[in-house]
């Protein structure tokens, strides 16, 4: 993966307790491929848009260490030290909702609840 700037918004994933279903729904209304990302004992989904080889979305089962993530869109941005940020998010009010985890050879995240209740992933490529 290509090294992003920090501040940027390099990804989304969509948590859902059917992801099946939901990947089937952005394929018929978007035109969106999808590719099976193993996670273990299950399989989500990297959307692709048609035409293109890239993933550009997830499409994720709310199992396993997603089991607490609401059902919304969730933008991964990216941080140049993750944890020096998790400590200013909790240190201004917000709420470290899930994480760290890592991501072999990519990198670590968590999902962050803001002040104004808010949910995103803040990211700190390797």
């Amino acid at each position: 993966m290509e090294k992003k700037p920090v501040g940027t918004i390099g990804w989304m994933d969509l948590t859902v307790p059917d992801a099946d279903m939901i990947r089937d729904f952005y394929g018929s209304v978007t035109g969106w491929k999808s590719q099976s990302f193993n996670m273990g004992e299950y399989s989500d989904y990297v959307m692709i848009p048609p035409d293109s080889e890239d993933g550009i979305t997830g499409i994720c089962h709310a199992k396993g260490t997603n089991a607490s993530l609401p059902p919304q869109w969730l933008i991964y941005i990216f941080v140049e030290n993750l944890d020096s940020s998790m400590s200013e998010c909790v240190r201004l009010g917000g709420a470290i909702i899930a994480g760290p985890k890592s991501i072999e050879g990519q990198g670590k995240y968590c999902v962050i609840k803001d002040p104004a209740g808010a949910h995103c992933a803040l990211f700190e490529q390797f």
